[in-house]
């Protein structure tokens, strides 16, 4: 008795919670009022930020991988075969893209005013045709294909079959014809001299690491539907 008597002496203080206004906790509590808000936001920004940024890059990436894969067979680029309909005949057994046939008999006329006599030598060929010609013609030869694509291209892979592209000779110098010596011909010189006047170019020259140098091998770029053929030609790999 005397023990708790004694403790009833001491004044023991009460324990008080004190609520002070933490600013910090109003904020937290706005947040998560307004955090379905937010993420709405926030979602739809991320959306378009894929969309602008993400999205874009991928399809260049496509075209870039598109563009820069090497569909070549032997150092040839593969071509469609121009429709029977775009033909037209120049000479007898000479058929060319209808798009190039006056241009190139101007670069013939206008070559004559210069006493230069070119002559055409193969224009559009088909694909069949291109068969017959590396399947046929080389293997006779004993060549194996490698060595045959360094002279004549795989069937759907010829400029020849898009009726675009031209073999071109030296009237006066016949026993040029397909051969590397039509290089040193006036009509060649010419050519290079004067062929872009007419949108024509040298497919195969010097430089290339996968086909003979073909000098009397050129092709036309003067039309959209040219410079479309030919893109993939045009860009270096």
């Amino acid at each position: 008795m005397e023990l708790n008597k004694d403790i009833d002496q001491f004044d023991i203080p009460l324990a008080k919670r004190t609520y002070l206004n933490n600013p910090n906790s109003t904020l937290l509590k706005k947040l998560l009022i307004f955090s379905p808000f937010l993420f709405l936001i926030f979602s739809i920004a991320a959306l378009r930020f894929i969309k602008n940024v993400e999205l874009i890059p991928l399809n260049n990436l496509n075209f870039e991988v598109k563009r820069n894969h090497d569909v070549r067979i032997f150092g040839h680029l593969p071509y469609k075969e121009t429709p029977i309909e775009k033909l037209v005949l120049i000479e007898p057994n000479i058929e060319v893209h209808i798009d190039m046939r006056d241009s190139l008999l101007k670069m013939r006329e206008e070559a004559k005013k210069d006493g230069i006599y070119l002559v055409f030598l193969s224009g559009y060929r088909s694909i069949n045709l291109q068969n017959d010609i590396f399947y046929s013609l080389k293997s006779i030869r004993n060549q194996e294909a490698a060595e045959r694509a360094r002279v004549s291209a795989p069937p759907g892979y010829s400029e020849h079959s898009t009726g675009f592209a031209i073999d071109i000779g030296d009237a006066t110098q016949r026993d040029t014809d397909f051969e590397t010596d039509f290089e040193n011909t006036d009509a060649f010189k010419w050519l290079i001299k004067n062929a872009a006047k007419f949108h024509f170019k040298l497919s195969f020259n010097k430089d290339n690491k996968y086909i003979d140098y073909e000098p009397w091998h050129w092709r036309y770029e003067g039309s959209i539907e040219a410079l479309e053929v030919f893109e993939s030609a045009n860009i270096k790999l």
